[in-house]
Order: structure tokens, then C-alpha cells, then sequence
């Protein structure tokens, strides 16, 4: 009898069940298994790799549009005639007359060459025909400005005009019959000012009597459209004045013949019409990187092969085209070229300190994983074996965030290229994938620097970057930073780079001797925490030989190009008020019309306005000769005598003016002082002095290339109205503020003793002043006074209209009495408006904020690296006593040595390149004028970036050691020590 249980069918199949085969029992999977087990790890790993990536595929993507927005603006600012092709032909001779489709097959043909690199825009091409010369119409009922000048009538035909005008009256012109007026539509502007009517028959003055018919009437959509540019007098009637006379003054206009038949136009013009075409270029097309490729182009539709191919394609032998575009694009590719550097610098140091970074990373990740990797290593696991498995535990967090940063940087900064961009992203995620698997996956020891060999490796590599630096800065001080060729030099634009690796790798070496010989001194003291905070930061932490060099070249990479950035951009600023008040003379002016003087009571008012420091008025007399023939000098037709610009000024406020402006400084005692008694000529007719007596001599600073000629004695000078001084020479200088630029020789007089001699001179025609001065209470002043008071009883009368209506018309600038007042404030504003030097400095803001951030990052995991060790250190010492808040103080020491290290070394560091690569620098692509090339080193660029760096890299680590120092002592007080 068996047991029931024995035989129990219950149990019988798991008795006689198999063992579980080996396919049937799977091991966890590696990758899920340790992001299950460390999530934050792997979160910390995305953010990282998505802010890398972000910033690879986005500072291209920024440059780009930075270059391409600048240079849209720079061409736009041109005007539409500036950056079109223009071509113009006579119409062909024959039997056959010209219409409007010939015109239209050749603006075809045009069109058809246009390219590559430039189209033309969207407006179309703007062609017709028009008259060689202009026709004086006799009609007496004709308004004549002067009382007897005849209005000037010259016809054309212009394709498309009724897209662009409406017609008010009458009909568009059509063909004329043999023998009748021409027809033609006249705008009704013209028509009212001049006293055209509608069906009016106009007749020339000549002997041929041509006559024109007024068909129809018109009036301009909108007359600032391209379309117009270079069409004047077509909406409106203009003022002409004779070039022979300026008395004779006269109204002119344009009269638009039909497309049926343009042999009318030879008829009026008394020659065959010019036929013109204008082809507006796109310049919201072009691109940055593609302006070789359209100089190319337009290189061969002016005078290359494409300009030979239309010669002969539209049967117009005579066909010429020129446009000024490509002077303009040449401007632009020079401009980019000379901020290139500047754009480079910022880019570069990023990327340095993002691999320091890397490396941070690697090694924090490596340290922390440093037992299980040993006992894989230990159990048979090949290094391949290894790598692979951290290449995919990588793997799963770096590629979606990398992917996401990319698509993120390419949607948020639209532009045609995308290369550049994809191409760094893709660089950074590889780098990103592979930096921690790497670096884990070497064997034990092979990663410390270590022995003889390692010794002599570090000072290989010390020695070629040091060389690297010499060759640098020797290149750039020798060629420029933007030297002639397609790009930037890349070893000139890591010039200022490879200053800070170089100061970088001494203060690696400076710093644990300094850190040592503070630890010495502080053991001599009473208290503990110091000495034993030094220590540790001269002999490395976490069983390292050394402390870790990697966050002291992320801080001093990051400062140091603060620091050299910040110094040129504060010099840009400093050279475009420069350049500004080069350009007005002083802080601020005022100038009268031409012809015209300030007046007397003007001078005192503008003097008394708030924040004006000094002013003078000045006399400027551009027709005054010098009675010496001077061989190379001055524009006077007499040989024996020199046309010279005579200023007159009170000396003291002129020397101040001067010097703040900063050229043609002089001692005012120069002026001030009496001549020689010698030095008084015989006597000068038309002066104050009766005949035969001795002119009295006025002291003078005569320009450098005048007083070169020149002997010593008086030299007499004559005024238009026929007075003469006797000017003495006191001095000389280069130039002179009031005649800003100034190619012809110049005289500078006191005004009290010029005045004694000439009353006249008295009379000022411009004003100068330095100060902060306040733009709309001057030009109150100026709107307060009367256009009476405009008025010079000793000035000859002006011809036609008052010089204020000249003036107003023609400069914005100009007020309703005709005077022009100017600020170097508003000078600078304008060139500030400049979009290549808002995108340049705006880009490397960005990349300096973004290697700031970093190198801060570098430090917080340098921190994170040590984080371990000093926590047990802290446990060990709170066991004897140590308190928190002398453990704050021991990790304060510990880190903030190298920090504040690193801080000012990155200081000195862009001190250094500023004073090496300075006097190589360019600023004026940046500032917007020329300036004399150079860069002085200034205390706050250079000293705030610094000390902002450091305070937020004390805050850090202050952070740091509250937030998580305690934590871990209390860790470690709970569990004990770790092995």
C-alpha cells in the first residue's frame, strides 16, 4: 500500500517537471536596470547633453541670421538706385519705329541674364524711352518764376505707369497722326503749379515749333515706391536753377507719351531716344554667404560674358549696363570680415569649455562608478564588453535630448542654411555619447597623469601652446585681426584663447605652491579650519596628486574673454563718440546759412544753456588767400597766392574745444600772447591802419602743411571784401575741430585781435561747444529766432530764395530759420543704429553669458567630484568637535582659493591680450566710421566680468557646502566611513 502523498497527482509534476532552461531565464536588461536604478543620473545626463547641443546648433544658426539681417539693412539703406541695374541703349535707327514690345523684349532678355546669387525684385523691372533733350515752352500764360525764364518740358514713355498713377482728367495719350501735336499726359501737380490745362497745345521756342497736346492729366499713387527713383520731375513740377546764372530760375516737368509709336520722342528730343531699363535687385534675397557667388554674377551682367551675350541677343550693340551694387556688396563682405573675429572668439571659448565640461562629467560619473566597473572588470568583462554597455546606457538620455535641441534650435532661428548648424549638433551629441564610456571604460591608472613620462608629456604640451600663443599674437599684431582673404584667420581669432590657456596652465602650476605657502602660514596661527582648508587645496582631495586643474581653465577661459570681449566693445563705444564729435566739431553746433552770419545776441543765449562747459562763435571764411604763391598747397589759380580757410575763434573756449575733441590741440597762450615787434609788416592796403603805416600783426596757427612752406614773419591775408590782416605765425597744428576732415590749408585767429584789425570778423557763421548739452533746448533757442534776424548787412546779397528754404529743404536736420544745429549725441546714436555691430556685440553677449554659465557648471561639478571625500572628512571632524559652522569655513577654504585664483588670473589674463593684440585691433568696421586702429585696456570691462564671475562662483559654492555638505555628514555620521 502506497502512501497517498507519495503519489499524490498534485505533486507529481512538479517532481517530474525539468530543470528551467537556459532561454527561459532572461537577466534583467543592463540599460533599463540602471536608469530604473539612478533616474536622476540620466535626467542630469539629457539636460546636459540638450544644453550642449542646443548651443552647438544655435550660435551658426544666430551668426547667420545676424549676417544676413545686417546685410539686408546695410543694402536697403542704399536706396533702390544704389542697388539696381541700370541699362541704357539708343533707340535703333531704321525704317521701322520703335514700340513698346521691343522694349519689352529686351527688358526679357535682361531678365533672363540676371543671376546667379541675385534676383530681381519682385516690383519688376522699370524700362521706356525718353527725349535727349528738353524743350522751353513759349506759351505765355505760363507761370516764370524769375518774371522771363520759359518752363522746360522733356517727354518719355514709361512702361506699366497706370499701375502706378490714376488718371484724373482727360485720356492716356495715344499715336499721333502725321502733322498734329504730339498727345501727352502731364501729372496734375505740375500741371497746377506751371498752368497747364487740360487739351492745352504747348509749343517749343525754337524755330521748328514742335507742339505737344495735354491729353490727359494724373496723379502719382504714391510717389516713395521704387518705381520712381530715378524719374524726377515726373510727379511734380521742379525748380531748376541756370548753371550760368543763379538769377535765372525756372519750372521743369516730364510729359508721358503713349507705347504706340515712339518716334515722337526722336522728334522732340531732335535725336534717337534713350532707351533705358532699370532691373531692382532683391536685396531681401541675398545672403551673407553667398555674396562671392553673386559678385560673380553680376561681374559678368556688367562687363563679362553675359554683358557680350545681351550686346548681340538684343540686336543693341550700344547696350551698356552699370550699377554701383557691386561696390556696395564689396563694402559689406569687408564689414563682415572685420567683425568675424569678434563673432569667433566668443563661439570658441564656449566651445573649450563645454569639452571641460565633458571631461568633468566623465570623470564624476567614472568616480562614482569606479567599484562596479572594477567588479565587472574583475568578473571577465572586456573593455569592449564595457564600453558598449555605457554606450547604450548613454545612449537612451543623450539622443532624444540632442535630437530635441536641435529641432528646437532650428525652428526657433529660421534661416536658408543648416549645415553649419547640424553639423556642430551632430559633432556634440557624438562627443556627448561617447566622453563618459570612454573615459570609464580605461583600464585602472591609465588615467592619472603619473611618473616620469607623464611629467615630460605635460611639458610637451605646455611648450606648444605656449608657442602657439607667440605665433598667434605675432600674426595678429603683424597682419590684423581681420587680415584680407575669404574668412578670419582661425590661429589670429585664438589669439585672446590661447592668452588665457597659456595664463590657465601657469596659474596650474602657481597654485598649489601658493596654496601650500598659505597653508604654512596659516599653521602658524591659532585656529585650525584655515590652515587645514589650504592643505587640501594644495595637495588635491579624493586621493588625486594635485587638485583638479579643469574648472580653473573653464573660469579663467570664461574671464578672459569677458574681459577682452567687454574691452572692445567699451572701446567701440568710447571710438564712435570719438568719431562723433570728430564729425560735429565739439559736443554740439550750430551753423547759419550759407551767406549768412549768426546773430550778435546768439553766441551769449546758446553759452548760457544747461550743461555746456565751454563755447566759442567762430568765424568761417572758406575765400580767404593767402598773398604767397605756396608750391602743393591750396586750390588758388593766382600763383601768387594760396586759397586758405581762415577761423576765427575766442582762444581759451577753442583750446578747451581741442582738447576735448582731441585734435589740433594747442597752448591758447599762443594766442593770447602779443607777435615780436618785429614781426609787423610794412602796410597792407584796405585795413584799419592809414597808408604808410604799420599794420598791426595778429598772432596765428597756421596748418602743419602751410607752416611747412612758410618762413617766419607776417603773412599777408586777404577776405573777399577786400580787408587784410597781417597773421603771424605762433604755431602750428595738424587740424583744427571746426573744419572736421578738412583737405585745404587753414588759418586759426584770436577773435579780439582779428576784430581790432577787422570789425567784420567779428560777424560769427558758426558756433561750438562741449558739454552735456541738451539737443531740443538748442534747437529751441534756434526756433526762437525770427528769419529776420538771418539777415547780414555786411554779408552780398544771396541769389533767388532766402538760403533758409535751401536749407530746410535739402537736411532734415535743418530748423524752420534756416539754421543747422548738430550733436555729437545724435551722431553717435546714428551709428549706433548700424545692424552688423547690434548683431555682432548681441552674439557675443549670448556667448558670453553661455561660457560663464558652463565654467560655473565645471565648478559645481568639481564640487559634486569632492563632494564624497569632504563629507567624510567633516563626519571624521565632527566626531572631534568641529562644529557647522567651522565646517562651512573648511570647505569655503578649500574652494574658494582656486576660484578667486581663477578670477583674477583671467583678469590679468585679458589684460595681457588686450595690451599684445590691442594695437592690431580695427575698430572702425564696428563703430561705424574710420578710427586710427588700436584698443587701450580700461579698468571696468575688465574688472567687472571678473568679479562677477567670482561672486557667483563664491555663491555656488556656498550653496554647495549649505545645501549638501550637511546632508552627507550626516550620511556618513549615520552609517560610518566607506571604504
Amino acid at each position: 500500500m502506497t502512501r497517498p502523498a507519495r503519489t499524490s497527482p498534485s505533486r507529481a509534476p512538479a517532481r517530474s517537471r525539468p530543470a528551467t532552461p537556459a532561454g527561459e531565464h532572461r537577466p534583467a536588461p543592463w540599460v533599463r536596470t540602471r536608469l530604473r536604478t539612478q533616474p536622476l543620473a540620466a535626467l542630469l545626463t539629457a539636460a546636459l547633453a540638450f544644453a550642449l547641443v542646443f548651443l552647438a546648433a544655435a550660435f551658426p544658426r544666430a551668426l547667420d541670421r545676424g549676417a544676413d539681417a545686417a546685410l539686408r539693412d546695410f543694402l536697403h539703406d542704399r536706396g533702390p538706385l544704389e542697388t539696381s541695374l541700370t541699362s541704357t541703349a539708343s533707340a535703333p535707327l531704321g525704317d521701322r519705329a520703335e514700340s513698346a514690345a521691343d522694349l519689352e523684349r529686351v527688358a526679357a532678355e535682361l531678365l533672363a541674364a540676371t543671376g546667379p546669387g541675385y534676383s530681381v525684385a519682385p516690383s519688376g523691372a522699370v524700362f521706356g524711352a525718353q527725349a535727349v533733350q528738353h524743350r522751353a515752352l513759349a506759351n505765355p500764360g505760363l507761370d516764370r518764376p524769375d518774371g522771363r525764364s520759359n518752363p522746360t518740358l522733356h517727354l518719355l514713355y514709361l512702361h506699366g505707369l497706370t499701375e502706378h498713377t490714376t488718371l484724373v482728367a482727360g485720356a492716356w495719350p495715344g499715336r499721333s497722326a502725321p502733322g498734329e501735336p504730339i498727345p501727352i499726359a502731364v501729372s496734375r501737380a505740375a500741371a497746377d503749379t506751371i498752368g497747364i490745362r487740360l487739351g492745352d497745345v504747348l509749343q517749343d521756342d525754337s524755330a521748328t515749333s514742335r507742339q505737344v497736346r495735354v491729353s490727359g492729366l494724373y496723379t502719382v499713387t504714391d510717389q516713395a515706391e521704387p518705381y520712381w527713383s530715378d524719374l524726377p520731375c515726373t510727379g511734380r513740377a521742379c525748380l531748376e536753377r541756370s548753371l550760368s546764372d543763379p538769377n535765372t530760375r525756372f519750372w521743369h516737368t516730364a510729359g508721358i507719351v503713349g507705347g504706340d509709336d515712339l518716334r515722337t520722342l526722336a522728334a522732340w528730343g531732335g535725336r534717337p531716344a534713350r532707351d533705358f531699363w532699370r532691373l531692382p535687385v532683391d536685396t531681401g534675397a541675398l545672403r551673407a554667404d553667398r555674396l562671392p557667388e553673386a559678385q560673380r554674377g553680376l561681374a559678368s551682367h556688367l562687363t563679362g560674358p553675359a554683358a557680350a551675350h545681351l550686346g548681340a541677343a538684343t540686336a543693341r550693340p550700344d547696350l551698356t549696363t552699370v550699377s554701383r551694387l557691386p561696390g556696395h556688396l564689396a563694402q559689406a563682405a569687408a564689414r563682415q570680415g572685420a567683425v568675424a573675429p569678434l563673432a569667433a572668439i566668443g563661439p570658441a571659448a564656449v566651445a573649450g569649455i563645454a569639452g571641460i565640461v565633458l571631461a568633468l562629467a566623465a570623470a564624476l560619473t567614472t568616480e562614482r562608478r569606479g567599484a562596479e566597473l572594477r567588479l565587472l572588470r574583475a568578473r571577465g568583462a572586456s573593455a569592449a564588453g564595457v564600453l558598449l554597455r555605457l554606450c547604450g546606457e548613454a545612449a537612451v538620455p543623450v539622443l532624444p535630448a540632442a535630437a530635441t535641441a536641435t529641432a528646437l534650435a532650428l525652428w526657433l532661428l529660421p534661416t536658408p542654411r543648416w549645415t553649419a548648424a547640424v553639423t556642430a549638433a551632430l559633432v556634440t551629441t557624438v562627443l556627448a555619447l561617447f566622453t563618459v564610456p570612454v573615459r570609464a571604460a580605461l583600464p585602472p591608472g591609465q588615467d592619472r597623469h603619473r611618473g616620469r613620462a607623464a611629467r615630460r608629456v605635460r611639458l610637451c604640451a605646455e611648450t606648444v601652446v605656449l608657442a602657439l600663443t607667440a605665433a598667434a599674437v605675432a600674426g595678429e599684431r603683424r597682419r590684423g585681426a581681420a587680415p584680407p582673404g575669404d574668412g578670419p584667420d582661425l590661429l589670429l581669432v585664438a589669439a585672446p584663447l590661447l592668452i588665457a590657456l597659456t595664463a590657465a596652465l601657469l596659474l596650474a602650476r602657481l597654485l598649489p605652491l601658493l596654496a601650500a605657502a598659505a597653508a604654512r602660514a596659516a599653521a602658524r596661527g591659532p585656529a585650525l579650519v584655515g590652515f587645514l582648508g589650504l592643505a587640501r587645496a594644495a595637495r588635491g582631495t579624493g586621493g588625486r596628486p594635485r587638485p583638479s586643474t579643469l574648472p580653473l581653465f573653464a573660469l579663467v577661459l570664461a574671464v578672459t574673454t569677458a574681459g577682452f570681449g567687454s574691452t572692445v566693445l567699451d572701446g567701440v563705444g568710447l571710438a564712435r563718440r570719438q568719431a562723433a564729435r570728430l564729425t560735429v566739431g565739439a559736443d554740439a553746433s550750430a551753423a547759419a546759412p550759407a551767406g549768412r552770419t549768426l546773430p550778435p545776441g546768439f553766441g551769449p543765449a546758446a553759452a548760457a544753456l544747461p550743461g555746456v562747459e565751454a563755447a566759442t562763435t567762430v568765424r568761417l571764411e572758406s575765400e580767404a588767400f593767402l598773398l604767397e604763391g605756396v608750391p602743393g598747397v591750396g586750390t588758388g589759380v593766382d600763383p601768387h597766392a594760396t586759397q586758405v580757410t581762415l577761423v576765427v575763434a575766442e582762444p581759451q573756449a577753442y583750446a578747451r574745444i581741442a582738447r576735448t575733441v582731441g585734435t589740433g590741440t594747442f597752448d591758447p597762450a599762443l594766442l593770447t600772447a602779443p607777435p615780436a615787434p618785429d614781426t609787423a609788416g610794412p602796410a597792407v592796403p584796405g585795413t584799419a591802419p592809414a597808408p604808410g603805416t604799420a599794420a598791426p600783426a595778429v598772432p596765428a596757427l597756421f596748418s602743419a602743411d602751410l607752416a611747412r612752406h612758410l618762413g617766419p614773419g607776417g603773412h599777408r591775408l586777404r577776405l573777399p571784401s577786400g580787408g587784410e590782416v597781417l597773421a603771424v605765425r605762433a604755431g602750428a597744428v595738424d587740424a583744427t575741430p571746426a573744419l572736421p576732415g578738412a583737405t585745404r590749408p587753414f588759418i586759426v585767429l584770436p577773435t579780439p585781435a582779428a576784430t581790432a584789425v577787422l570789425p567784420e570778423l567779428a560777424r560769427a557763421t558758426d558756433w561750438f561747444a562741449v558739454g552735456r548739452i541738451d539737443e531740443p533746448a538748442l534747437a529751441a533757442l534756434v526756433r526762437q529766432l525770427p528769419p529776420s534776424d538771418l539777415a547780414d548787412p555786411g554779408a552780398p546779397p544771396t541769389a533767388g530764395p532766402t538760403a533758409s528754404a535751401a536749407v530746410v529743404g535739402n537736411d532734415p536736420d535743418a530748423l524752420r530759420s534756416g539754421y543747422l544745429t548738430r550733436t555729437s549725441a545724435a551722431v553717435t546714436a546714428d551709428l549706433a543704429r548700424d545692424p552688423l555691430q547690434h548683431a555682432a556685440a548681441r552674439f557675443f553677449r549670448h556667448a558670453v553669458t553661455a561660457a560663464g554659465a558652463l565654467a560655473l557648471l565645471a565648478l559645481l561639478l568639481t564640487l559634486l567630484r569632492a563632494a564624497p571625500d569632504r563629507a567624510a572628512l567633516l563626519a571624521r571632524l565632527r566626531t572631534m568637535g568641529l562644529r557647522s559652522r567651522q565646517g562651512l569655513a573648511l570647505i569655503l577654504a578649500e574652494t574658494l582659493p582656486q576660484t578667486l585664483t581663477a578670477a583674477a588670473g583671467g583678469a590679468l589674463a585679458a589684460l595681457a591680450a588686450v595690451a599684445l593684440l590691442g594695437p592690431a585691433v580695427d575698430l572702425s568696421a564696428l563703430v561705424g566710421a574710420p578710427v586710427p586702429a588700436g584698443l587701450r585696456p580700461a579698468a571696468g570691462p575688465l574688472v567687472l566680468p571678473a568679479a562677477a564671475l567670482a561672486a557667483l562662483a563664491a555663491l555656488a559654492v556656498l550653496t554647495e557646502a549649505l545645501t549638501g555638505g550637511r546632508r552627507q555628514v550626516t550620511t556618513h555620521l549615520r552609517a560610518g566611513d566607506h571604504p
